[in-house]
């Protein structure tokens, strides 16, 4: 007889999917079940039931393991920040590096191992960005898990104490001064997000982002953030008044101090304004590039092709190490960046294209470039068809493919191989600990014919 909404069952957690979420079988389907570790037995409410698989949540633990803790967020699980915290550390690293070995070899067919997980020293208090989303109330905080709605959050415990006291200071600011939080549902209301940056050295540059031109008591405002924060460094409006997701706007204005922080990353200084990519984990980034740089084989004399280039990270390390170094990226703003990140780092060696990724890697295929070595950081969509189709034309030697979807990764690894490369190694970084994301790097080699 076939399962039905709202049944409930004993079930055996068997692995995780995706999302962290427990998964176990009931009568030949797969039923994915949140908040259940793998090896549990639990009682699972049905949620769902469709033709192949079956959704449900845990009622009861019957047979715990010990990967299995107390979530220590209050807000903890109605706050879409976190999926872990009902995991010890060292459960979620299990569950992430089977993760991308499970993508590897199901979707690119690799028969090889996932060799270690890097695991963070310090898997809470590490995000340098933190983007709050405002609503009537005021709200300031995060978004209830798959939806929209604001939960107030005085603190968070992936976010820098510094975060916390200007959160305060700028929730009772809209608060005495009765400042309107945006409503998308009718595009009306001012405050849409409040942001902060926070660097290695502790200061944090501010950004309000409204639905205007103008903030009303934008004096008050200021004179609050830097009682809260006697290390900021600046406080800038951010306009965005379309009808959008999109949460910063495309102008920025600086209201008090700078409009960009310093930070230092692999021995290296960048500026970080605010619509500036960075890794929100900083020592975890390094971990991440210096595996990337390891995985190159530099020995001084190669030329590198760094594509999805952003302000140069990845582009300015292996620098150090090659001959020659190239950056490509579509984003203006940011080879601007790139360009002055190199020369205040005294990087003669280094040059940066701006165009995307796969305009790049035809404009050099097409000029007879050939790079030893290509590095590749694509957002979570991985690589087109046309970046695969040149990269391979310029016939690099290696591929450092650096990943945060261990699926769009794994689909791309089977498009190389296809094309005459092969995956070598593959490590995961854990950058986004209490999270379900994981980043991973990989060497694909060209086979010799």
């Amino acid at each position: 007889m076939a399962a039905k909404k709202n049944e409930q069952h004993p079930l055996r957690i068997e692995g995780y999917g995706s999302a962290g979420e427990g998964v176990a079988r009931l009568e030949g389907q797969a039923v994915f079940v949140k908040g259940a570790l793998a090896g549990e037995i639990c009682q699972v409410q049905l949620l769902k039931v469709g033709k192949s698989a079956a959704w449900g949540r845990v009622t009861q633990v019957l047979t715990p393991v010990p990967g299995r803790q107390s979530p220590d967020c209050p807000r903890y699980p109605r706050c879409g920040g976190c999926q872990l915290r009902h995991m010890t550390y060292a459960e979620e690293l299990r569950f992430k590096r089977q993760k991308v070995q499970d993508a590897l070899q199901r979707i690119g067919g690799w028969t090889g191992r996932v060799e270690k997980i890097h695991g963070a020293e310090a898997p809470d208090r590490y995000r340098n960005k933190i983007q709050f989303p405002v609503a009537d109330g005021p709200r300031v905080g995060f978004f209830r898990a798959r939806s929209h709605e604001v939960i107030d959050a005085e603190d968070c415990l992936l976010q820098p104490l510094a975060a916390t006291r200007l959160r305060e200071a700028f929730k009772l600011w809209m608060e005495r001064y009765q400042v309107p939080a945006y409503d998308e549902r009718v595009h009306g209301g001012l405050i849409r997000h409040f942001y902060v940056r926070v660097n290695q050295r502790g200061q944090s540059l501010c950004a309000v982002i409204a639905n205007g031109t103008d903030l009303p008591h934008q004096e008050e405002l200021v004179q609050a953030l830097r009682r809260a924060e006697p290390d900021l460094a600046g406080v800038v409006l951010s306009v965005n008044q379309e009808k959008t997701n999109v949460i910063l706007g495309k102008t920025h204005r600086c209201l008090w101090g700078r409009d960009y922080l310093e930070d230092t990353l692999c021995g290296l200084t960048f500026r970080l304004s605010v619509p500036s990519f960075y890794q929100v984990n900083r020592e975890q980034a390094e971990v991440l590039y210096g595996r990337a740089l390891a995985f190159a084989g530099l020995t001084g004399r190669e030329t590198v092709l760094d594509l999805y280039c952003g302000i140069g990270t990845i582009t300015l390390v292996m620098a150090r190490q090659a001959g020659r170094a190239i950056g490509a990226e579509v984003i203006p703003a940011a080879v601007e960046d790139a360009k002055a990140n190199a020369a205040r780092n005294g990087v003669t060696n280094a040059e940066f294209l701006c165009a995307d990724a796969a305009q790049a890697a035809q404009t050099l295929a097409d000029r007879g470039l050939r790079p030893d070595v290509i590095c590749v950081d694509p957002p979570r969509k991985g690589l087109a068809p046309a970046v695969i189709d040149a990269i391979v034309q310029m016939a690099p030697q290696r591929l450092v493919y650096v990943s945060c979807d261990p699926a769009t990764l794994a689909r791309d690894v089977k498009r190389m191989e296809e094309q005459g490369y092969v995956l070598q190694r593959a490590e995961a970084v854990d950058l986004f600990p209490r999270t379900a994301h994981v980043e991973t790097v990989c060497l694909l080699s060209k086979l010799k014919y």
